[in-house]
């Protein structure tokens, strides 16, 4: 699940793209890489998130997953690509 695009499907922020960068329990991190950063990500239960079928390229997905280095320009151009060109750009998930 970490590296998947979701959208928020409750709250205040509903609508909003993000993507996972952790998962503990029944809950996982969020982070668009501007309001929500990656050392301040965003907590939400899975019930309130609908997962997209893409997730961001697999070099990024490696270390978000492994805890290696990440930055929040790495999140927003990944956000950026999938709005832009629809999921094209990224590594397709089934």
């Amino acid at each position: 699940m970490i590296g998947r695009f979701v959208t928020s499907k409750a709250g205040h922020d509903k609508g909003t793209l993000y993507v996972v960068t952790a998962r503990e329990d029944d809950f996982v991190y969020l982070s668009d890489g501007r309001l929500k950063t990656l050392e301040n990500p965003k907590r939400k239960s899975l019930k309130h998130i609908q997962l997209l079928n893409a997730a961001v390229e697999e070099e990024l997905r490696g270390r978000l997953a492994g805890g290696g280095r990440v930055y929040n320009e790495e999140i927003r151009y990944a956000i950026k690509q999938i709005l832009k060109n629809g999921g094209k750009v990224c590594q397709r998930v089934m």
